[in-house]
């Protein structure tokens, strides 16, 4: 990788009231009450206050009294802390979501279990009308793509708590002619994470682990800050939900192996930044090290937090095809939480009744960094972490995932699979989607090149509705597209690089230039 890529050294409301009891007969969303406001009205909902704040008062202080004026009533809805993957019946270990506890008594994950008994009480369709209405809207806190579907994610948490930035909601965007000219499928989408507040899906699970936090810290929990290890885009998303609540962020990162643009955000947001000589697998053992002697909430995947934030994406994605389930759903995977939280998403929309099935799973991994692929290749038989080596796609350069079990569970429970792509192909599908229009990240083209090897393979099929997850916005790698499209990446051929072409300031030069062009150009 060259080394100029690395920094050395209002208006409607919704009324949607949870009914004490499952309603009989099953309502469907339009026997719920969602009506238009006037500037006189008020909403009576317990669940999505009035968008436009009382005069005087922001969007928070609206939500307090809402919730002052208008408590909830039989929202017994809760969630802790359990080993992950327990069994249900006999796991006799759990934990609340208020304590500081990152492992089981094992040394195993933990996951957030919700009480989907209480949940079920309400119909699919109660749930999909009540996220469908909290969508584009204002109102605190379910602006946002994650707090809209807040019973899901810390249904006990105090709106007045949550940290924000109104994340989520990104754009699922039909990729017509990406899919049309290179792939030959009419149903590829792909679902840009990266066009949010901090350019990638870490924000999802952000701002519901630092949310939590603000909730210990007025607790008066030993919670002096957030730490994390970070491969670029987690540090920029804890920053950034830290500064926002006034709560100190420790980040360490590994020296020379990430973008400038993404080494910058933390610096700009005023993290204590820590450039290690190690890679992330190093840093993540020191900031586990450290969180255990100092009191620094742990802000990694291995903190089950940021799963629940993550999930909504899937949800998200149901919810953008009208509750219709895609064929297929291609993910990065690096240290692998995501593949878990998409998994995650879409189970609990079966398992709730929005949906009646989940779709496959791909996760996609760059070939300097595999540990997932070579376990899948092998049959499940032996994990072994890796060394990671440099990769373009360095927010997946991890050889050791905290996550390892987690997706495994994710892809046998949605007969997924998992490819890889060397540092070639992932460049030029960057390079070729870059073409149709987008702009996207590295770890992106990991993805679009797992999905090209599908298609080839025929495992994929043409009409196959198929969504690729865009992790990270292409402005955070800015370099390495220099780079590809300077023809400046050693033992590269960068196929579909286009450099600009050096001309005299002449007419007559610049009209034999563009006629040559033209010549060229297909009609």
């Amino acid at each position: 990788m060259p080394s100029s890529y690395l920094l050395q050294s209002p208006s409607f409301s919704t009324n949607l009231k949870l009914p004490s009891k499952p309603r009989t007969p099953t309502p469907t969303p339009c026997s719920l009450s969602v009506k238009a406001s006037s500037s006189s009205s008020s909403s009576s909902s317990n669940n999505t206050p009035a968008s436009t704040a009382s005069k005087g008062n922001n969007i928070r202080d609206e939500a307090r009294r809402q919730y002052l004026t208008n408590p909830p009533q039989n929202q017994n809805f809760s969630a802790k802390y359990v080993p992950f993957n327990a069994d249900p019946v006999t796991n006799t270990e759990s934990y609340s979501l208020d304590e500081i506890v990152y492992r089981s008594q094992s040394g195993g994950l933990l996951d957030v279990q919700h009480d989907i008994s209480a949940l079920k009480a309400f119909p699919g369709s109660y749930w999909r009308a009540l996220f469908d209405s909290r969508v584009g809207k204002t109102t605190w806190p379910y602006g946002s793509g994650v707090w809209s579907k807040k019973e899901w994610v810390l249904p006990e948490i105090s709106s007045d708590d949550i940290v924000s930035a109104f994340e989520g909601n990104s754009n699922l965007f039909w990729a017509e002619r990406l899919g049309k000219h290179f792939l030959e499928m009419n149903e590829l989408w792909v679902k840009h994470c990266g066009i949010s507040h901090t350019g990638s899906f870490k924000d999802l699970g952000m701002t519901v682990l630092v949310s939590q936090v603000n909730r210990l810290r007025k607790m008066n929990k030993p919670v002096f800050g957030v730490g994390c290890a970070s491969t670029g885009d987690t540090s920029a998303a804890l920053s950034a939900y830290c500064a926002s609540a006034g709560i100190p962020s420790i980040v360490f990162l590994p020296a020379n192996k990430i973008s400038i643009a993404q080494l910058v955000q933390p610096i700009a947001n005023g993290a204590f930044v820590l450039s290690v000589d190690t890679d992330f697998d190093g840093c993540m053992q020191l900031i586990r090290e450290v969180t255990s002697e100092l009191p620094i909430y742990l802000a990694n995947s291995l903190n089950s937090l940021r799963i629940e934030g993550q999930k909504t994406a899937a949800i998200e994605i149901l919810q953008q095809f009208d509750w219709e389930v895609p064929d297929w759903v291609v993910i990065p995977g690096g240290n692998l939480g995501n593949i878990y939280a998409f998994y995650k998403g879409f189970h609990m929309c079966k398992e709730l009744g929005l949906v009646d099935k989940i779709p496959r799973l791909v996760c996609a991994q760059a070939a300097n960094a595999n540990p997932l692929y070579l376990y899948y290749k092998s049959g499940w038989k032996e994990f072994k972490a890796v060394k990671a080596s440099g990769t373009f796609a360095s927010a997946i350069q991890i050889g050791d995932p905290v996550s390892i079990d987690r997706a495994v569970y994710a892809l046998k429970q949605s007969n997924g699979i998992v490819e890889e792509a060397t540092e070639e192909e992932l460049m030029d599908a960057m390079a070729q989607a870059d073409s149709t229009g987008m702009f996207i990240c590295p770890h992106t083209g990991v993805a679009l090149t797992a999905l090209m090897k599908l298609r080839k393979s025929g495992v994929i099929g043409p009409t196959d509705r198929t969504v690729v997850v865009s992790t990270a916005h292409g402005l955070k790698f800015t370099q390495s597209k220099i780079d590809y499209h300077s023809n400046n990446i050693k033992e590269m051929a960068c196929r579909f690089a286009n450099p600009p072409v050096s001309v005299k300031a002449d007419f007559g030069s610049v009209m034999d230039v563009l006629k040559k062009y033209l010549s060229k150009t297909p009609k």
